[in-house]
């Protein structure tokens, strides 16, 4: 019995940004009875279905965008006569849809950490349950990312989680109902002992994966303060204290280890965090900014986050220290006009923003605005599949997801948010935004990456045939081969933890 473990996607570059962890995770929750893995990310390379034997086990995790080739990979292995598991986010809010679409034997909700192993015994025993609840797993309960069994120089970084769950309650993200509020910290000397194994292998850069890297702020040890009880004080303290002591231990990893993380924008006003960042090799955070106007955020649940001149201030200091920040932001909002594509990108220049993406508001199943969209699209469809799962429509097509905006129709949505991305990564600003590097060759190397970020990803949310979704494909494969050599660097077999030898 083999097993097999997939990351669907519709379109393969040959390469990746950042390391489908999940796959690795769940190839460490295997059991050595049942061998080593079959590591799948179609990302990379479209999965040979042919490689599947009946009794094999082929595990499927999915997100809403790539749900509907997750479906047609799981019809494909039971067919073969393959035992087919789903999971991931999608599956575990849609558990009947992967029965009725993806040809499912089963499916496991919520975190596959500790409920994997006994999937497989099941399958083994010829007694697989029809449903698997893996609940929140605690963060000292997590299991290992299993990177041995990593491709070569197939990844640009890699990645290493600290923390699952979210504080925040965002309309547009289910985060914090799928994961939870509660942060679930993961032990520093676990952590550790991840990024080490990556270092050893060769991965200079690594994403922290986490929801949010600062899950306390001082607002809300501020807030906490003020109750007679402290026990929630406390308890906030013990999680900040932690992220500090983590902070120390990566701070003691050879220099050379850069990180990558995803944080809010509140960090800008604790500056003791953000020094601790830096000390910790952490130089760069994805930071939700999602819209320039106090009336957007205010519309998706995040009035924490600032706007106008207040926000440049604030995204200039996370630059101030020295951390590069990749800028998101959201188009489409009611709030929204045409005017907001250019000022957005122009805004997103001036903060010294050192990347920046551009998606379009789509309604997230899990969200809010999931919630109160879907009464609006009842009885809607694009090309005869409801439109409350526009998912399962064709690729192409989503650019019917439809949400009102009172002045732009999804089209001129569309073409604006094309535009920002092409006025954010022409080479004009690229070239401005190069000078933090004083060294040509770095200037050079920051704009080659910045083209391929945009082209990777600035499709995201937008219409694309399969024609135009290969050619983006083919510029990805021959511009990651020179970004290689830039991210990568010699193996460090014999590393370990410091204070492991202490």
């Amino acid at each position: 019995m083999a097993v097999h473990l997939v990351n669907p996607s519709e379109i393969s570059f040959g390469t990746a940004v950042i390391t489908c962890r999940w796959l690795y995770v769940l190839a460490g929750a295997t059991p050595v009875e049942h061998g080593v893995p079959s590591v799948i990310d179609e990302t990379l390379e479209p999965m040979d279905v042919d490689r599947v034997r009946p009794n094999d086990v082929v595990g499927i995790g999915i997100h809403t965008m790539n749900a509907a080739r997750g479906y047609a990979v799981g019809r494909a292995a039971r067919e073969r006569g393959a035992w087919v598991v789903f999971g991931g986010v999608h599956a575990s809010l849609f558990p009947e849809e992967a029965f009725a679409s993806g040809g499912a034997h089963s499916v496991v909700t919520g975190d596959g950490d500790r409920v994997w192993p006994q999937v497989l015994a099941d399958c083994a025993g010829g007694q697989l349950q029809r449903l698997y609840q893996g609940g929140r797993v605690e963060g000292a309960e997590m299991v290992q990312a299993r990177w041995e069994v990593l491709p070569g120089d197939r990844y640009l970084w890699g990645a290493v989680q600290t923390t699952r769950g979210c504080p925040k309650h965002c309309s547009f993200c289910s985060v914090w109902r799928t994961d939870g509020q509660r942060p679930r910290l993961i032990p520093s000397s676990v952590v550790i002992q991840e990024v080490v194994a990556l270092r050893r292998l060769g991965f200079r850069y690594i994403f922290l994966s986490d929801d949010n890297f600062y899950p306390i702020t001082l607002h809300d040890l501020e807030l906490a303060k003020k109750r007679s009880d402290p026990t929630l004080f406390n308890q906030l303290q013990t999680v900040r204290q932690a992220r500090f002591e983590l902070m120390e231990r990566l701070a003691e990893l050879p220099d050379d280890l850069m990180f990558f993380t995803q944080i809010t924008m509140e960090a800008a006003e604790d500056p003791e965090y953000l020094r601790a960042m830096r000390r910790a090799h952490i130089r760069g955070a994805l930071v939700g900014i999602e819209t320039i106007t106090a009336e957007g955020l205010k519309s998706v649940y995040k009035g924490f986050n600032s706007s106008g001149d207040e926000l440049v201030a604030r995204l200039q200091t996370f630059a101030q220290h020295r951390i590069h920040v990749l800028g998101s932001f959201i188009f489409g909002l009611a709030t929204d006009r045409p005017d907001t594509f250019d000022a957005t990108a122009d805004l997103a220049q001036r903060a010294d923003v050192a990347a920046a993406q551009f998606v379009i508001l789509t309604p997230f199943p899990g969200t809010v605005d999931f919630l109160s969209w879907e009464k609006l699209v009842e009885g809607q469809t694009i090309d005869g599949v409801p439109m409350n799962r526009y998912w399962l429509a064709p690729s192409h097509r989503r650019m019917g997801v439809r949400v009102p905006n009172p002045v732009m129709s999804r089209e001129e949505i569309s073409a604006g948010t094309r535009r920002a991305w092409d006025r954010f990564y022409s080479l004009r600003f690229l070239w401005a935004r190069s000078r933090r590097s004083t060294k040509l060759r770095e200037r050079l190397a920051f704009i080659l990456v910045s083209k391929l970020y945009r082209q990777m990803y600035a499709r995201t949310g937008l219409a694309a045939d399969s024609a135009r979704a290969n050619r983006a494909a083919t510029w990805v494969r021959l511009m990651a081969w020179p970004c290689r050599s830039l991210f990568k660097t010699a193996p460090m077999p014999a590393l370990v933890a410091p204070r492991d030898v202490r």
